[in-house]
């Protein structure tokens, strides 16, 4: 099955570039290359592409907005595309739907696998901008100990074994890592997975390390587990598919 791509950047150079690099690859097609958010956004609702990759600062429409746009209308996959390695681009991103953050020097190998993993139903960061960013900008923004705790109350809906694997979540850990974890098979842990996302109505295993920073499960700057997604690392599966690691 093709993987169909809709690459869009103020910079036609750009643009262009990142085209050239995906066209030439076995099972990705590039149907539209375009200059702006609103570009962008027609361009999905017209072709209907398995991925878009959005540039983050973009005239008439801008890359946050677009990607809110596409993600609320279509089931295609965002991933956002920027110089900047900022933390408010990454919780903005996130928070508008995006499946996957990169900066423009990604390596040409790691933007195809971006774009494949994705298109695949999983989320992926850049790991220059993982955790540690979701870490500092939930430190940055703490909210009162009460709006906290209306946080927390979301958790409610969670069985204890669920709660900790949320918990494992948020620590970046992989199925296989949160199975040994657990002393439970992986398939085991694929339900679990499975329950916290549609239970807390979250769109990836990248929404639930937010989840686990913003409800308190997991204190901003705490030492961490394992790995955290990457470009070459884990990124599970969305809501309907919990089965990546």
């Amino acid at each position: 099955m093709t993987i169909r791509v809709v690459v869009a950047d103020d910079q036609e150079l750009v643009r262009s570039g990142f085209a050239m690099i995906l066209d030439v690859q076995e099972g990705i097609e590039v149907v539209a290359e375009v200059g702006d958010g609103a570009a962008a956004v027609e361009a999905v609702e017209r072709l209907a592409p398995d991925v878009a990759l959005l540039d983050i600062r973009m005239p008439v429409l801008d890359g946050i907005e677009a990607c809110r746009s596409i993600t609320a209308r279509s089931t295609c996959r965002t991933v956002m595309l920027t110089t900047f390695d900022s933390d408010e681009y990454v919780y903005e991103a996130l928070h508008a739907g995006a499946s996957g953050f990169l900066l423009k020097d990604v390596r040409r190998d790691d933007l195809v696998h971006a774009v494949r993993v994705v298109a695949a139903g999983e989320s992926l960061l850049a790991p220059s901008v993982a955790r540690r960013l979701i870490e500092e900008y939930t430190a940055a923004t703490a909210r009162p100990p009460a709006a906290r705790e209306l946080s927390a109350r979301r958790l409610e809906v969670l069985t204890a074994r669920e709660r900790e694997t949320l918990l494992h979540l948020g620590r970046g850990m992989s199925n296989a890592e949160i199975a040994a974890a657990l002393v439970v098979s992986e398939h085991t842990v694929k339900s679990h997975v499975g329950n916290v996302l549609a239970k807390l109505g979250l769109r990836d295993r990248i929404q639930a390390v937010i989840c686990a920073y913003e409800t308190g499960l997991i204190a901003a700057g705490a030492t961490a587990g394992a790995g955290v997604p990457g470009a070459r690392g884990v990124a599970g599966g969305a809501q309907g598919s919990p089965s990546g690691e």
